[in-house]
């Protein structure tokens, strides 16, 4: 007897998954940067405006691209974010269970948020959750994603956001996970120093009412709580580019201060990245290794960001239930 297969239930709920995206080959680096110096909320110089704006992002391409190109060719020739968010992707669907389904939906790169809104719409979805993975809310990446998905969706589907959750205490449970985990690496946990290293923002941001800086306190200040008593830490911030100031203690400064203060053994905690990219693989694992060790530093080690951690779906699939709850959804206007 041959079985009779019913049509697969469509979702009724989509989850997109909000993040920044990477290149996927060297050739991808160029048009990666263009597409990062062309987004507003990025690069904030109200002079740059349309066809100035786009000449400006392909120039500054073509200039950076030789040099970052170099740096994806160290750890692996591409970006592992994709692999990386699709897993995070089918953790969720795990914990979410029937009638939830998961798109990866990038701004910079492919599958780019529109695409994404698409596909779930093809699907059969009936409501779209948007899911940041950026946990402390900042203008120049939260809300750039959020424009880009309510756009993409114009009123056509429900939506409800889940924009940030720096204190969360799912969130900060699996945080900490990775933090002990590392932790095991020293043969005397207690006397390594844990510097959490978050990216920078321009100090500009902060000052115009920015609460990224805030929330990442609030986190730390949660991690902290979930420290072994005495544990010590300190906070820095990575990834500057550009003349003007960021926000402060640089890492790369840090790091041989706190040498000079005596610590010879430090653990970098990624807190404010929820996947393992080129900030955490190449700026943390080689660049800062390089400066640590210069300064004396006996012991450098670096925690897994949460990647596919389950403990971080957990938090989220209970903050897509709450968002799907609340009056967090509505109904966009058509775009006009």
């Amino acid at each position: 007897m041959i079985p009779i297969r019913l049509p697969a239930k469509p979702p009724h709920t989509g989850v997109l998954l909000l993040n920044l995206g990477g290149p996927d080959s060297l050739e991808a680096v160029e048009p990666y940067l263009e597409n990062l110096f062309r987004d507003p909320f990025l690069i904030r110089i109200p002079l740059l405006r349309g066809p100035l704006r786009r000449w400006f992002a392909r120039a500054v391409a073509r200039r950076r691209a030789p040099h970052v190109r170099e740096l994806y060719r160290e750890i692996g020739g591409r970006s592992p974010i994709l692999p990386l968010t699709e897993a995070q992707g089918r953790r969720l669907e795990e914990q979410l269970g029937p009638g939830f389904r998961c798109y990866v939906a990038f701004s910079a790169w492919t599958p780019y948020i529109r695409d994404a809104v698409e596909r779930a719409r093809a699907d059969g979805c009936s409501r779209l959750v948007g899911v940041s993975l950026y946990p402390q809310w900042c203008s120049a990446t939260t809300e750039s994603a959020f424009s880009d998905l309510r756009k993409a969706v114009a009123g056509s589907l429900p939506l409800a956001e889940v924009d940030r959750y720096p204190d969360d205490h799912e969130y900060l449970d699996a945080l900490s996970s990775t933090v002990n985990n590392a932790l095991r690496r020293f043969p005397a946990p207690a006397r390594a120093h844990i510097l959490f290293s978050a990216h920078g923002v321009p100090i500009s941001l902060i000052r115009r009412g920015d609460p990224y800086e805030r929330e990442i306190h609030t986190t730390v200040a949660g991690l902290v709580q979930r420290l072994p008593p005495g544990q010590k830490w300190s906070l820095s911030y990575q990834s500057k580019v550009g003349p003007v100031k960021w926000l402060e203690p640089a890492t790369a400064d840090h790091i041989p201060e706190l040498a000079r203060q005596g610590v010879r053994e430090i653990l970098v905690v990624p807190v404010a990245f929820v996947s393992d990219h080129i900030e955490t693989l190449h700026e943390q694992r080689i660049l800062l290794r390089g400066i640590a060790q210069a300064a004396g530093v006996e012991r450098y080690e670096v925690a897994n960001a949460l990647n596919d951690c389950r403990l971080y779906a957990r938090a989220l699939a209970r903050l897509v239930r709450k968002s799907l709850d609340s009056k967090a959804l509505f109904e966009l206007p058509a775009a006009s």
